[in-house]
């Protein structure tokens, strides 16, 4: 599924026209100081086949990747493996991962089809400045 990436390598795709998940990557980017993720938005050629790979729509994205360790995770899974790897008091984060599915799911599903009229949309495409290039995967915007 990740040709081209490391196989040891742990990957967040997220939707980069939208806030939220534009602010989940600068949040990751700022707190992940072993620079453990590489990035990618759902838009760039990796993420549409990754996307694709998983038989998700490759048009709306209703919900961020991350790989960690070679598993993929989706929804509210993929935020709290992303705070499980991440130093510190942000691991207590990743406990949402035992809200049981019947809460968690709807809840998500909710936040992530009303995003961009709660939080907003860019115009364009997320496009890194040259100093962050390198944390984003080979064709990963």
């Amino acid at each position: 599924m990740t040709d081209n990436l490391a196989p040891d390598t742990d990957l967040i795709v997220f939707d980069g026209e939208c806030v939220l998940c534009s602010g989940f990557f600068r949040f990751m980017l700022r707190h992940d100081q072993d620079e453990r993720f590489c990035f990618a938005t759902a838009q760039s050629t990796l993420g549409q086949r990754l996307y694709s790979d998983l038989n998700l729509p490759t048009s709306e994205f209703e919900t961020n990747l991350v790989i960690v360790d070679g598993k993929v995770h989706q929804k509210l899974d993929a935020f709290a493996a992303a705070m499980r790897a991440l130093p510190g008091a942000w691991r207590v984060l990743s406990l949402c991962r035992h809200l049981p599915a019947f809460l968690k799911d709807p809840l998500y599903r909710t936040i992530a089809r009303n995003r961009y009229a709660l939080f907003g949309r860019y115009d364009t495409c997320l496009m890194p400045d040259p100093s962050l290039r390198s944390r984003f995967a080979p064709d990963g915007f």
